[in-house]
């Protein structure tokens, strides 16, 4: 949960740091004239020296506010001259507004210490001494503004910039992950229509898991990244799809470490690579083929591999034909959601058959560790 705070209590924060700073400006600067004095033998007083650093630092304190909205009334990136025009107005009129309140705090001085120097003849020595350097600390205040200005509005156009290429990602995932539905919904039909006339019960067994698997996808609330026990619920339904279609020609193997379970993944991140498999590595053969999934957490990383026991990548043809829209998909969301933190082989596993392997940031997932639907088995097959 972010906190706020009201543009009142904003006001009040500045005011606030603002005081302090000519508190401290203040204390400073009696300090160094004071014991300037004391080296130089003029016997100054502690009190006096504060009396006026005092009056020359909070009378800026009491400016400040006024000075700051000067500055962003003239702020105009058009209107150069008459900016400058308006700050050295601006920087004449505060100095003049400064000297008074020092004639005034020398006043009291004098009506104390009964030097009998008036009003006037105070102001006269104070112009002297005072305005020329009243000039130049106004424009350190005006400098000081317009570089905290320059700050917030960099920061902001950063922040801007990143919640932009925030959106852009997100829309590029959603979108990559539009193709993936149509893309696995087509295949499914095409399986079913296939079995329909060969073996009905089959096909309709496949239209039920594919009703559930829908209403899973239904339910889905968007969210680009599940915990991995998620994305195996999700895939283990889509493998009895397959094992309806193939029947004792799909054999699974299961290898995933029970705490690999609890990792954050991409949602979607398994049936395309599943799916891949089974269509190149198994299906078009009469022999019984196997798919091993694991997942394993290794030094602060999550590693997913999925092996098929296909005829691999020919050496005389190229591995493009095997990279579909699930295989380029699957590339260019990990690319998207991880940058350069991740890795994504293909490649001939020393076995035999294609190998996919994954490496991602282990991050525990919080949509729920219920244990309910624990990965415990080794294999199983569809018959």
């Amino acid at each position: 949960m972010t906190f706020t705070a009201s543009p009142m209590k904003t006001m009040w924060l500045r005011r606030g740091i603002v005081l302090a700073l000519a508190t401290l400006l203040a204390l400073f600067f009696a300090t160094k004239f004071y014991y300037a004095g004391v080296f130089h033998g003029l016997n100054p007083t502690w009190t006096k020296q504060l009396w006026w650093q005092a009056m020359e630092w909070y009378g800026w304190a009491l400016f400040w506010p006024v000075i700051v909205r000067i500055c962003r009334s003239l702020d105009r990136p058009d209107h150069r001259w008459r900016q400058l025009l308006g700050q050295l107005g601006s920087a004449a009129l505060f100095s003049l507004a400064h000297c008074l309140i020092l004639t005034s705090g020398a006043r009291i001085e004098a009506w104390v210490y009964e030097t009998g120097m008036s009003w006037w003849a105070l102001l006269k020595v104070i112009l002297v001494n005072h305005f020329h350097s009243n000039v130049f600390t106004y424009a350190t205040i005006v400098g000081i503004w317009h570089a905290i200005d320059y700050y917030r509005r960099l920061a902001e156009g950063e922040r801007q910039a990143s919640e932009l290429a925030a959106r852009l990602a997100q829309a590029r995932l959603q979108a990559l992950r539009r193709q993936l539905h149509p893309h696995f919904l087509f295949n499914t039909l095409n399986g079913i229509a296939a079995l329909n006339y060969e073996d009905p019960q089959a096909a309709n067994r496949m239209l039920s898991r594919l009703s559930e698997l829908l209403r899973i996808t239904l339910d889905e609330d968007g969210a680009q990244e599940v915990s991995l026990r998620k994305e195996m619920e999700f895939c283990r339904r889509y493998l009895e799809l397959e094992g309806i279609r193939l029947g004792e020609r799909l054999t699974v193997s299961l290898d995933i470490s029970p705490e690999a379970l609890d990792a954050r993944v991409p949602s979607l991140l398994l049936q395309p690579l599943v799916e891949n498999a089974i269509e190149h590595g198994i299906a078009p053969f009469a022999a019984p083929g196997r798919l091993l999934i694991s997942a394993q957490r290794e030094n602060g990383k999550l590693r997913v591999r999925l092996r098929d026991s296909g005829p691999g990548l020919s050496a005389v043809r190229p591995p493009g034909p095997r990279r579909g829209i699930g295989l380029s998909n699957t590339q260019a969301r990990l690319d998207q959601l991880y940058g350069d933190n991740h890795t994504f082989e293909l490649r001939n596993a020393q076995e035999g058959g294609l190998e996919v392997q994954i490496t991602l940031p282990y991050v525990e997932a919080t949509d729920g560790k219920s244990k309910a639907n624990e990965v415990n088995e080794d294999s199983y097959a569809y018959h």
